[in-house]
């Protein structure tokens, strides 16, 4: 598989997917691709804008998307794809909408085919077993909080390390922990925003210049660089 599992679409004051852009482009390499982009994390937009939003950085970097809501036959567009791109936005959705259109199986088949896959946020979210990581609001029943497993962690994307000044609840820490406390087995990767994770030749490494924070129940909370080896994560594989 080659997976690129990035944490936030956009840094602040850059323009969106500006900073991951060089990273989507060496992934996809220089022959063009069009890959097929699943929008259904959008809520509050429409598919046809996010659809426009995305092709245009891809069409920058010399690649293209089409959105599956184009297409008749969903699990033919999957079957058909070069590449899969799966957007940010609300994981909840975007998991109840891959199941009401039946495409976890062919998005997993194709994928260990060996095609790229890219996600966001929500689309980084669904490569992992569950979608229990997800800092969203559950605002429609998924169906089942299982999702594509292609990587056997969670990741949880735009991890922050504080609450915001005057904010007396939890920290993302601790709701890190309480997920561990019920989930024991699984190590769980706080991503930070401008990160994201690179799976090819099965082995997995961190992109960008902040560190990663990992969890596992009853071990210590460790932070590892772009330097460090985080093929420990793939040991269920």
């Amino acid at each position: 598989m080659r997976l690129l599992l990035i944490s936030n679409s956009t840094n602040a004051g850059e323009e969106y997917l500006d900073y991951p852009k060089k990273h989507i482009k060496n992934f996809l390499g220089e022959e063009k691709i069009t890959a097929v982009f699943i929008p259904f994390a959008a809520v509050t937009f429409s598919f046809d804008e996010y659809e426009a939003k995305v092709k245009k950085r891809f069409n920058e970097i010399g690649h293209d998307i089409i959105s599956i809501h184009n297409f008749e036959n969903q699990i033919d567009a999957i079957k058909n794809a070069e590449a899969i791109v799966i957007g940010g936005g609300n994981t909840w959705q975007l998991t109840r909408m891959i199941h009401d259109n039946n495409l976890t199986s062919v998005i997993v088949e194709k994928v260990k085919s060996g095609i790229p896959y890219i996600g966001w946020s929500a689309g980084s979210n669904v490569a992992c077993p569950t979608i229990k990581t997800t800092n969203d609001m559950p605002i429609i029943d998924p169906k089942g909080l299982n999702a594509l497993g292609l990587i056997p962690f969670q990741i949880n994307p735009h991890f922050l390390d504080a609450n915001p000044a005057g904010h007396g609840g939890e920290t993302r820490e601790d709701r890190i922990n309480e997920f561990m406390e019920i989930n024991r087995d699984v190590y769980v990767a706080g991503l930070r925003e401008g990160t994201m994770f690179l799976y090819e030749n099965d082995n997995i490494s961190l992109l960008g210049e902040r560190n990663c924070r990992i969890f596992k129940f009853g071990e210590k909370t460790v932070e590892l660089s772009n330097s460090d080896n985080f093929n420990f994560l793939l040991e269920e594989f």
